[in-house]
């Protein structure tokens, strides 16, 4: 478990894949004070608005992660990101070589930027079929230790590879995890590397992302504030 001094309430991380922004704006209202962190991303961003989205999330106190996972030639990715400095954003994610993580990061200004390692619905079968001949553990440390000498804030990782990285790897780099299942994974769920909220921080994660389980759920916002009991607890006693 990590000691940064990071709110309870804020290390949960909505991720609101929604269809448009009115769905966006409606699901933030229902979930009033439990959610503080929200991660919009592509789906939000190909339906037009997402600007607008970002700017009305911010004024109303909200912190947000921008994930679109950069990934392009690395004066493109350095532009993109300076187009989100001064907006309020948080975290932005990138999604390449060396050469784009620098460029992203000497471009970041107040945006943290975070590297992602590999992504949670793959598994070394994916791998295997992506052309990687290295074990996925192996690949996230790799990928981590880059970023950190690439200037990257910090790293989206699977909650499973997350004690390594506190091993391993400097403990100044945040790690944000995604493939969070309170509850027993469903086979229909594309998520493959997951953890349930205890375990994750439990292996060292700063944030946890959390989408289909608050979304879908018959009370979003009971499950949201579920959730912030579970962090509580598991930090409760500790330095926040």
């Amino acid at each position: 478990m990590t000691p940064k001094n990071i709110p309870s309430r804020e290390r949960l991380i909505f991720a609101m894949d929604v269809a448009d922004p009115l769905a966006a704006r409606l699901i933030v209202q229902q979930l009033g004070d439990a959610v503080v962190f929200y991660k919009i991303g592509l789906e939000l961003f190909m339906s037009g608005g997402y600007f607008e989205l970002l700017d009305w999330m911010v004024a109303r106190g909200k912190k947000v992660f921008v994930d679109l996972k950069f990934f392009d030639v690395p004066a493109t990715v350095a532009a993109a990101v300076r187009q989100l400095r001064n907006r309020g954003v948080t975290f932005a994610t990138v999604h390449g070589n060396q050469a784009i993580m620098e460029a992203a990061a000497a471009a970041k200004g107040d945006v943290k930027i975070l590297a992602v390692t590999v992504l949670t619905s793959l598994d070394r079968g994916d791998l295997d079929d992506l052309g990687f001949t290295v074990d996925v553990e192996k690949l996230v440390l790799s990928r981590a230790r880059r970023a950190l000498e690439a200037g990257c804030d910090g790293v989206v990782s699977s909650g499973l590879e997350a004690p390594l990285l506190r091993e391993f790897i400097d403990h100044r780099l945040l790690v944000v995890t995604p493939g969070i299942r309170p509850v027993e994974n469903k086979p229909v769920d594309d998520q493959k590397r997951t953890v349930d909220v205890a375990q994750a921080f439990a292996n060292g994660a700063d944030y946890i992302v959390v989408g289909r389980p608050i979304r879908d759920a018959a009370d979003p916002r009971a499950a949201a504030e579920a959730i912030q009991q579970t962090i509580a607890q598991s930090f409760a006693g500790a330095r926040p």
